[in-house]
């Protein structure tokens, strides 16, 4: 390795992940869900690598994530659904990326940027976040009527997200599913019958088949890790590998403590490895004296608080030696933890172990095209 800490991405396991969550929605179209960096794995060349596995649409949330796939040379169908009040659209239309229309100020905005726009738009079934309900969605669909009639846009989607999707039994999903239902009927009786209507995300597209509509949005289950625990997803594996090498091996006698705060103290005669990753590659310092990494077929024990740039984990009387390999977190295939594993660690979801991974990681592509 180049530098201190690598991230190793299985392209050839996204693409067959991909595969895999096809089989589970058959009749709809699929998008890849890009957005946050490919979610820490690497947009454009999990971009590049969706597309080569003939996905129909890639999503991002932001504009500037959108026309930097462009500027990658990414052309085919392109979502963006989260801009704020002075967005690039003229870009955006330049570049032939649809947006989303959350509301009617943002669709007169949107319609003014260029000619005839693509927009879809968004009904907030339940979530709270962004979209519109109520009053406001229906003004949103009286506008879109409106002008779509008038030749100022065309109107290609219309889409929701659940809140809950990844607890099939919770009463939101039965909701939310009904009032979406309910907001294309109200768009259809407006004149508005746009070719796309999706609600599902990688939960539900595993687990409610009634949510798929015309196409599901894939996230988290593409890098292969489930939505949550209690919701495995079939044939999908992890794609990254997070790995360094010990840069310090010590013996330390009983009663030494380790980093700051002293918040671990050896019980007994112990080596101790000095892994050179920390906060700053985005390691949750959350899960200090909790978390564990692989080492030599084995796991061993995150000791002590996580640093900036470093951690200390008890190797016990294994050997080791300056420069041997420990894998912080993958797949699970050698006996090493998973991103989650250290979600459980940390307190938190798998999805913000790999979203939040930054600083110092140089980035190793296998299976590129």
């Amino acid at each position: 390795m180049s530098a201190n800490a690598e991230l190793v991405i299985d392209l050839d396991q996204y693409r067959a992940n991909l595969a895999a969550l096809r089989a589970h929605a058959p009749g709809a179209l699929q998008m890849a869900v890009v957005k946050a960096n490919a979610y820490g794995h690497g947009m454009v060349p999990v971009a590049r690598a969706a597309r080569q596995a003939s996905v129909d649409w890639l999503g991002v949330a932001t504009p500037a994530e959108a026309l930097e796939l462009r500027a990658a040379g990414d052309h085919g169908p392109l979502l963006c659904w989260l801009a704020v009040p002075g967005a690039p659209f003229t870009e955006l239309i330049g570049a032939d990326v649809e947006m989303t229309a959350s509301g009617v100020d943002q669709l007169e905005a949107i319609a003014a940027a260029g000619d005839r726009p693509r927009v879809q738009l968004k009904v907030d079934t339940g979530l709270s976040r962004n979209g519109a309900f109520g009053p406001h969605w229906d003004d949103l669909v009286a506008a879109a009527a409106r002008m779509q009639a008038a030749g100022r846009i065309e109107v290609t989607g219309v889409w929701s997200h659940f809140a809950s999707a990844d607890e099939p039994e919770h009463p939101a999903n039965d909701h939310q599913e009904a009032v979406f239902r309910a907001a294309v009927d109200q768009l259809a009786a407006a004149g508005v019958h746009p070719a796309l209507r999706h609600l599902a995300n990688s939960a539900a597209a595993v687990t409610r088949p009634s949510s798929h509509f015309d196409l599901v949005r894939l996230g988290i289950a593409t890098y292969g890790i489930a939505p949550d625990p209690a919701v495995p997803v079939p044939d999908v594996r992890p794609i990254l590998t997070a790995r360094t090498v010990l840069a310090n091996v010590k013996r330390v006698p009983a009663g030494s403590s380790v980093s700051y705060g002293w918040r671990w103290s050896a019980d007994r005669e112990t080596t101790l490895g000095l892994v050179p990753v920390g906060y700053g590659e985005g390691i949750h310092r959350t899960a200090s004296n909790r978390a564990q990494v692989g080492f030599a077929g084995g796991r061993a024990p995150v000791r002590g608080t996580i640093c900036m740039d470093q951690l200390v984990v008890d190797l016990g009387d294994r050997p080791a030696r300056i420069g041997d390999p420990v894998t912080v977190f993958g797949p699970g295939d050698d006996g090493e933890p998973t991103a989650q594993d250290w979600a459980d660690a940390a307190g938190t979801i798998a999805y913000e172990i790999v979203t939040r991974l930054a600083g110092r990681w140089s980035r190793t592509y296998r299976g590129e095209r």
